[in-house]
């Protein structure tokens, strides 16, 4: 009889126990739904990426392929040929210098390049071809020498005295020799921190980082003015002297800005044109502006295209003038931005490979499939749920014209077995990490379950 009231006494309190933890269960859940699921009181209205149109997206950027940078060089003729600004070493005996006819000639000068000149040494008197082509020697007129090889001219300077019977054509014999090739001065902008010139400074290890992106540095652009010989006054030279290609946190492209009014005045009487057009269309209530379209005038270079595709890059496009500009542009728009659930924060994006949904939270320090820092609104023991579910939404709120976006609908139990479903982040999104409304229930059933149900069980 005794061991028959033991075993009931034991059975009713495990009832009594089991009515507490479903009681504590029951009230986690009534504690959700009286302080409001954040899907209902804090709601976005997303639209599932699967129901989107593809210009919704942006075009992936993994299977890029770098230009090949010779394209960016101009290729050099197997001869110099000679063009004004050119200085040429120039010996006539008996001209130049003159000598009076008794006396022995007098031996020609011998040049010396400067060391950073890749010229061999040269002979003669410096003499400079003029900005138009012409060459000026004593007693003869100004020989047209635009175009010309050194042994060219030469040729054309003997023929020039003997034809003006200043020198007969056994003692013609001219020496012509390259002093100083012509150069041209460019100007080049760099926003990579690459740059040669003031406040420019080399890529260190840390400037990788996203530190180096949005952080650590004005974002100043260097600027330098560099001398580029004739034949080598391209892109590629122009870059080489002030650090090489564009860093990681530069676009992936050259611009060049032209320095001859043409352009200027072409660009000028555009932007005229697109504005009196838009007046033109502000009538309409339903108007949305677009966007200032880029200088047509400008080129711009890419430096990584789709497999099989060939830019079309000339000879005229690649090479620099006097005053031109060679400007390598920032990408610190380039950005992201984090909310929700997951650290408030703004993260730049990779330059050369796509960053996905699920990437995006894992740079923001929220792994897939982990716990979120805070319960959005669940009962909670400390900063995260105790064995919880994990949030299973993402909300990415893309930028659209005319001040609109689109809130767009990831799943990320359906991202993570699907990579069809991993939306690809681009500049300017907002990433919101959220819970579902189960998933809020069940987190603060759970929690309400683990602080008082346990507590409950142990009293009893």
């Amino acid at each position: 009889m005794t061991k028959t009231l033991s075993a009931g006494r034991r059975i009713h309190r495990c009832i009594r126990t089991l009515r507490t933890a479903a009681t504590a269960l029951a009230a986690g859940v009534a504690v959700t739904a009286i302080t409001g699921c954040s899907t209902l009181t804090q709601p976005i209205n997303g639209v599932p990426a699967n129901r989107l149109p593809p210009e919704f997206f942006p075009e992936p950027k993994n299977d890029l392929v770098p230009v090949d940078i010779s394209l960016l060089s101009l290729e050099p003729p197997r001869e110099y040929l000679l063009d004004g600004g050119d200085i040429l070493g120039v010996y006539i005996e008996g001209v130049l210098p003159f000598n009076p006819p008794n006396e022995p000639p007098e031996p020609p000068p011998v040049n010396f390049p400067e060391a950073d000149n890749t010229l061999p040494p040269s002979i003669g008197y410096p003499i400079a071809i003029q900005d138009d082509g012409t060459l000026a020697l004593p007693l003869i007129e100004p020989l047209d020498v635009a175009g010309l090889t050194l042994e060219q001219v030469r040729d054309k300077i003997r023929d020039a005295y003997i034809d003006e019977e200043i020198l007969i054509e056994e003692k013609a014999r001219p020496i012509v020799t390259l002093i100083q090739k012509r150069t041209y001065n460019i100007i080049v902008i760099r926003e990579d921190g690459l740059g040669t010139g003031v406040g420019g400074r080399g890529l260190q290890q840390q400037d990788v980082a996203s530190q180096f992106i949005r952080g650590g540095s004005d974002r100043s652009g260097s600027g330098s003015m560099v001398k580029l010989n004739a034949y080598e006054n391209d892109i590629l030279h122009a870059l080489v002297e002030t650090g090489g290609l564009p860093g990681l946190n530069a676009k992936n492209q050259v611009k060049v800005l032209r320095a001859n009014r043409a352009n200027q005045e072409k660009y000028r009487e555009f932007v005229k044109q697109f504005y009196a057009q838009q007046e033109c269309l502000q009538r309409d209530p339903c108007y949305c502006p677009p966007e200032l379209p880029e200088d047509p005038s400008i080129l711009r270079v890419p430096l990584r295209v789709r497999p099989g595709e060939f830019p079309d890059i000339s000879d005229e496009d690649i090479t620099l003038n006097d005053g031109d500009i060679v400007y390598i542009e920032s990408r610190e728009t380039e950005v992201f931005y984090t909310g929700g659930l997951l650290p408030g924060g703004e993260f730049p994006l990779p330059r050369d490979y796509d960053l996905d949904v699920l990437g995006a939270l894992a740079l923001a320090g929220a792994g897939v499939g982990g716990t979120a820092q805070n319960s959005g609104g669940g009962i909670s023991l400390g900063r995260s749920p105790v064995a919880g579910v994990p949030p299973g939404r993402v909300y990415i709120l893309r930028k659209l014209p005319c001040n609109q976006q689109v809130a767009i609908e990831v799943d990320i139990s359906e991202a993570t077995n699907n990579p069809a479903a991993r939306v690809l982040i681009q500049p300017g999104d907002v990433v919101l990490l959220q819970y579902k409304c189960e998933e809020e229930i069940i987190n603060a059933g759970i929690g309400t379950f683990f602080t008082f149900g346990i507590a409950e069980i142990l009293r009893n």
